[in-house]
């Protein structure tokens, strides 16, 4: 069993050499899923500052982002615009359609793509993406077909988590972290955004 994980490990890593983009999920990945539903409809969900910022460095490292949902929320688009993302598709029923969209719109095969999800709507996605990753705590076939597992829970800081795991197999987190070192120039888009 220790060397089949060991297998795994080194195949994300060789994976994760590939990535140019990442197709992030929202509700149990990026929230822990909870919703809270008022008169009105959706009323609030919670984002991890921790997550924000591992998008933040994805981004600075050039990676594009993108935010792919099955649900519709303006509270998304709100905190998407807040970490600069601008590509955000929602209410998808077809994840693996939206990932060959979003390589089409990047100019990107499939296989330079990550994508992070937690239930079996991401299923589809993780077949062809690049890479397929998942928040600890999600559906076990999701766990059974991600080729890299959060040790952290969605929402609270599993995507900052992998943010971190895949600059460094791209050997770009040191660099990254030693931006913000003390006596180090300021990151290139000045204030830190969680």
């Amino acid at each position: 069993m220790a060397n089949a994980e060991a297998v795994r490990r080194q195949d994300a890593l060789r994976r994760a050499a590939a990535i140019e983009a990442v197709m992030l999920d929202v509700d149990g990945t990026l929230t822990d899923g909870t919703i809270w539903i008022g008169q009105s409809g959706e009323a609030m969900k919670g984002f991890s500052v921790h997550d924000g910022f591992g998008l933040k460095l994805l981004r600075q490292a050039g990676l594009r982002l993108a935010i792919v949902t099955g649900r519709r929320s303006a509270i998304v688009e709100a905190r998407a615009a807040e970490l600069g993302i601008t590509t955000v598709v929602q209410g998808v029923a077809d994840k693996a359609g939206a990932l060959r969209d979003l390589a089409q719109r990047f100019g990107l095969p499939h296989g330079a793509i990550a994508c992070i999800g937690d239930d079996w709507p991401d299923l589809p996605a993780f077949a062809i993406a690049g890479l397929a990753a998942a928040p600890a705590g999600a559906a076990a076939p999701v766990l059974a077909a991600a080729h890299w597992v959060s040790t952290r829970a969605a929402g609270a800081g599993a995507v900052r988590e992998f943010a971190e795991w895949l600059l460094a197999a791209r050997g770009e987190l040191d660099a990254m972290l030693a931006r913000y070192r003390p006596g180090a120039a300021p990151g290139p888009d000045g204030a830190a955004v969680g």
